[in-house]
């Protein structure tokens, strides 16, 4: 079975669990457990709709999935928090730094420098945070 397709049997719900759990790792379960209290269906339809159908098609690899987000969250400007997560993801799913510099850098042509700037920044945290935790 490839990581992205669904196993025999396999709910949205439970596939988008496992595909959460590959690429966000636990910054991706704070997230979800941040909604619980607030609203945890709208926690299940982050698991089904994003990870379980739209992450887990054919076609794009993890890899290019989390370049194109951070592409995406850097040009909205207004999601650093979600940028922050799609970084630490981007690693996690084999994104090198400098890739994720350049395609924030990239989104100063489309989006501006002030969205590019806000992502370099948040980047530069996410960097920092996990440099410090591997030392």
């Amino acid at each position: 079975m490839n990581e992205q397709n669904q196993t025999i049997g396999e709910t949205r719900l439970d596939r988008g669990k496992r595909m959460l759990a590959a690429i966000d790792g636990q910054a991706g379960q704070n997230v979800i457990d941040a909604l619980d209290d607030i609203a945890p269906d709208f926690a299940r339809y982050v698991f089904e709709f994003p990870f379980g159908d739209i992450y887990a098609r054919p076609g794009l690899g993890l890899r290019e999935r989390e370049i194109a987000t951070v592409a995406a969250l850097t040009a909205l400007g207004n999601a650093v928090p979600q940028l922050k997560v799609h970084i630490e993801a981007g690693l996690n799913v084999g994104v090198s730094q400098e890739e994720i510099v350049e395609t924030i850098m990239q989104m100063s042509v489309y989006a501006g420098f002030p969205a590019a700037l806000n992502g370099l920044f948040a980047a530069k945290e996410v960097f920092a945070a996990r440099s410090g935790a591997n030392a």
